[in-house]
């Protein structure tokens, strides 16, 4: 297995895979974290009138445990905000990855309609992840880490740097608009990933080494 991870690490494909995975994800759970750290409700509505076996009451059961919900936001702000810089995205993925389990079996818990097939596939994206960076990760299970020295497309500075800024006008955003359009800021993130990708492509940039 360690051979063919090796193998797809170098393709060029496979790591805008990843880097984009990483922006994906990560960025979901900043935008989600917001609203939580501020004590405010993640539904639109209260849920206290709802049937308590509902998603709804169980949200609210969250919202009103004051402390606990603002906890739950910073846990994914942190998470996601890792994943996002890229440089610390094998902690960000190990972070990651115990939250979107719990998440994904709450939305089976629960009638959340189609939501399992999201959080299922962002959990499937999270162990993609942690299968990428297993080289290094393995150390944590008390094998030998393996450090690769060729140089990869992921390690440029400009996927940080693209990470950073993603970050910080989702926190800004998410925090300063009351009613906010989903679209203006997919819309935003969508043109610094483009931007990205072209300043990373660009000829006279090179990977740095890991």
């Amino acid at each position: 297995m360690t051979a063919l991870i090796d193998y797809l690490r170098r393709q060029v494909w496979c790591q805008l895979f990843i880097i984009y995975t990483r922006y994906l994800i990560g960025g979901a759970f900043v935008f989600a974290s917001v609203v939580k750290i501020q004590g405010g409700r993640f539904t639109s509505q209260s849920g206290a009138d709802e049937p308590i076996h509902s998603a709804f009451h169980f949200f609210e059961t969250l919202y009103q445990s004051g402390l606990y919900w603002q906890f739950l936001g910073l846990g994914q702000l942190v998470a996601g905000g890792l994943l996002m810089t890229q440089r610390y995205a094998k902690l960000g993925a190990v972070a990651f990855f115990p939250i979107i389990v719990n998440v994904f079996v709450i939305t089976i818990s629960y009638d959340f309609a189609g939501t399992p097939i999201i959080t299922g596939l962002m959990l499937l994206a999270t162990c993609a992840l942690l299968l990428w960076d297993w080289p290094t990760l393995k150390v944590l299970f008390n094998l030998p880490a393996e450090v690769n020295p060729a140089p990869r497309l992921e390690n440029a500075p400009v996927w940080q740097w693209v990470g950073l800024a993603t970050f910080g006008f989702t926190v800004v955003f998410r925090a300063s608009v009351t009613y906010y359009s989903i679209f203006i800021w997919a819309g935003v993130c969508l043109a610094l990933g483009l931007l990205g990708l072209v300043w990373g492509l660009w000829p006279r940039n090179h990977p740095v080494k890991n």
